[in-house]
C-alpha cells in the first residue's frame, strides 16, 4: 500500500530532516516572538540551545511544544484532567477520532497527556487551510502534523480521500504511529459533535481486507475533549449569525489564524480529556449487516455513542439547557453566583457581536445547551 504513493507532498519531517528543519526555523523572525511569548524569561542563546537538541521530531516536541501547550493550559484554563488511558497500550498505535472543538488545542492536548502517560505522540491532520507555507509549514511538520488537501474538482478530491486514507492507515499499521483526526470537517460550532459518515468512508477507501478486518486494523478510538468554556465561542456564534442571515459564510483573510491565536489565549474554565476503548469487537459485528452504508452508518453510531458518553458537562451546560427551557429541572447542578456569572458572561459576550443582541445571546445558549441534549440522546447502536 505505501509503495501505491509517495506522500512527500503531505507527511511530517522524518526524523533524520528534523535538524535541518530546526536550523530552519530557529533563524525566522518568529520564533523568537513565539519563544517570547511562552517563555518571557527565556534569552535567544538559551532559546537556540534547546533548538540544538532537536535531532528528531519527538525532540522537537518535548524540547518545545510540551512545554509551550503546558504553559497555554496553565494560563488559559482553570486545570486539565483525563481518564481512559487504561484502555489502550504503549506498544500499539491507533487512530484516534476526536470531537473537534479547538484548531489546535484539541490534538496538542492530546500530545502532552499521551507523553505524561508513557505513550509516543501521534501525527496530526492539518488542512491545508492553515499549512500557509515558510514558518507555519515547518513547525506544522516538525510537530508531526500531515496535510489534508481540501481543494479540487470531485475527481481530484477523490484521489486526494484515497491518498489520505492510505497515509493513515500506512501509518498506524506499518509505522505503527498513532494518528489524531477530528471526527467531521472544521470545528463544532453548535455544541453538537457529531461524526460524518465521509470520514469512515474516507477510511475505507485504503481497506484491502473485509470492511470489519479493515476496522479493526486502524484500532479506532475515539476521543472526547470537554471544554467548559467553549474556545472561540463568540466567533462561532457570530458566524452561526450571520450564516443565518446568508446561503453560505465566507472566511475573512486570515480568520483560521486569529481562531487559533484566539483558542489559545481565551479563558477556557475547566478542560478534561477522555479516552474511550479501541471497537473491535463491535467491528465484528459490522460484517453481519450485508449493506455498506448501513455499516458506515452502524459504525458512526458506535463512534459517537463513546464520544457522548464520554463528553463531560460542566454546570454552565446545565445553566445553559435550563435558561433556553425556562426550568429549574438542573437546578442541583449549579449554584445561583455560577448562573448569574454565566449569564453576565454570554451578555457581555453577545454586546460586541454584529447583530440582534438577543439572538445572539440565544445562540450562545443553545451551543453551551446543546452538549446536554445530545447527553439525552445519546445515539444507540444496534450492534
Amino acid at each position: 500500500m505505501s509503495q501505491t504513493y509517495n506522500f512527500d507532498d503531505i507527511r511530517p519531517y522524518y526524523d533524520h530532516e528534523a535538524y535541518d528543519a530546526m536550523q530552519k526555523l530557529k533563524v525566522d523572525p518568529l520564533f523568537m516572538q513565539l519563544v517570547s511569548y511562552i517563555w518571557p524569561g527565556m534569552s535567544r542563546e538559551e532559546a537556540f540551545e534547546k533548538a540544538a537538541k532537536v535531532n528528531d521530531n519527538m525532540s522537537f516536541q518535548l524540547e518545545f511544544m510540551h512545554q509551550a501547550i503546558r504553559v497555554i493550559v496553565a494560563r488559559s484554563s482553570t486545570g486539565l484532567t483525563c481518564s481512559g488511558f487504561e484502555n489502550v497500550d504503549p506498544k500499539q498505535a491507533y487512530l484516534y477520532i476526536a470531537n473537534h472543538r479547538d484548531i489546535l488545542l484539541d490534538s496538542a492536548i492530546l500530545q502532552i497527556l499521551l507523553v505524561e502517560h508513557g505513550f509516543k505522540t501521534s501525527e496530526i491532520t492539518f488542512g491545508n487551510n492553515l499549512m500557509q507555507g515558510g514558518f507555519v509549514n515547518d513547525f506544522g511538520k516538525l510537530n508531526r502534523m500531515f496535510t489534508v488537501l481540501r481543494e479540487g474538482n470531485n475527481r481530484e478530491l477523490y484521489e486526494i480521500s484515497q491518498k489520505l486514507s492510505a497515509y493513515i492507515r500506512h501509518t498506524i499499521t506499518e509505522k505503527n504511529v498513532s494518528v489524531w483526526i477530528a471526527q467531521r470537517n472544521g470545528r463544532t460550532k453548535d455544541g453538537y459533535d457529531l461524526t460524518q459518515t465521509g470520514l469512515i468512508k474516507m477510511l475505507n477507501l485504503s481497506g484491502k481486507k473485509s470492511f470489519s478486518e479493515s476496522v479493526k486494523e486502524l484500532k479506532i478510538v475515539p476521543l472526547s475533549i470537554s471544554y467548559e468554556y467553549e474556545p472561540c465561542d463568540d466567533l462561532k456564534v457570530q458566524e452561526l449569525y450571520l450564516s443565518s442571515l446568508h446561503s453560505k459564510y465566507v472566511k475573512a483573510p486570515g480568520e483560521d489564524l486569529n481562531s487559533i491565536i484566539t483558542g489559545i489565549k481565551q479563558p477556557k474554565g475547566r478542560i478534561h480529556m477522555e479516552v474511550g476503548k479501541p471497537i473491535l469487537e463491535e467491528a465484528d459485528e459490522l460484517e453481519k449487516i450485508p449493506n455498506e452504508n448501513e455499516r458506515i452508518k452502524q459504525l458512526v453510531n458506535v463512534i459517537d455513542e463513546q464520544l457522548y458518553t464520554n463528553y463531560k458537562l460542566w454546570p454552565v451546560n446545565y445553566i445553559a439547557m435550563d435558561l433556553q427551557h425556562d426550568s429549574d429541572e438542573h437546578a442541583s447542578r449549579y449554584n445561583a453566583a455560577e448562573k448569574e456569572e454565566f449569564i453576565d458572561y454570554i451578555r457581555q459576550k453577545a454586546s460586541k457581536l454584529k447583530g440582534d443582541e438577543q439572538t445572539l445571546v440565544n445562540m450562545f445558549i443553545s451551543m453551551y445547551a446543546n452538549p446536554v441534549k445530545a447527553k439525552k440522546q445519546i445515539p444507540v447502536s444496534t450492534l
